[in-house]
């Protein structure tokens, strides 16, 4: 197994995964580049938005770092020669596309309340 604690980004044989967590930090998941999550964080102030809400944000944070996860096996086949034709007919995002996608998610995402926490 090979990691990157600072960029999440793990490899075991052949699967990546990534990270990502909202803005606050409150709900962080580890997912692989199929979608499939294989860790999850839940900061308990979440459970006060109901399962629903939370079922929600845990899924998109999936959908997030799998992105993450998918762009990131795009770099490591465009460095081994793979066209990026094929790479686009796999359906494998490129990090600009994937920041850019980010970039939406956080503009529509609503800022917290207060940046304090409790101590």
């Amino acid at each position: 197994m090979r990691g990157d604690l600072m960029t999440g980004q793990v490899t075991t044989d052949s699967t990546f995964t990534a990270v990502s967590g909202t803005r606050s930090g409150s709900v962080t998941v580890r997912s692989t580049e199929h979608g499939l999550p294989i860790a999850v964080a839940i900061d308990d102030r979440e459970m006060r938005y109901g399962g629903t809400v939370l079922a929600a944000t845990i899924l998109q944070q999936c959908e997030r770092a799998s992105a993450t996860a998918r762009a990131q096996r795009r770099t490591v086949l465009a460095e081994d020669g793979v066209p990026a034709e094929v790479l686009d007919r796999l359906g494998l995002p490129t990090s600009a596309r994937v920041a850019a996608a980010a970039n939406e998610d956080l503009a529509e995402d609503v800022a917290p309340a207060s940046w304090l926490r409790p101590v």
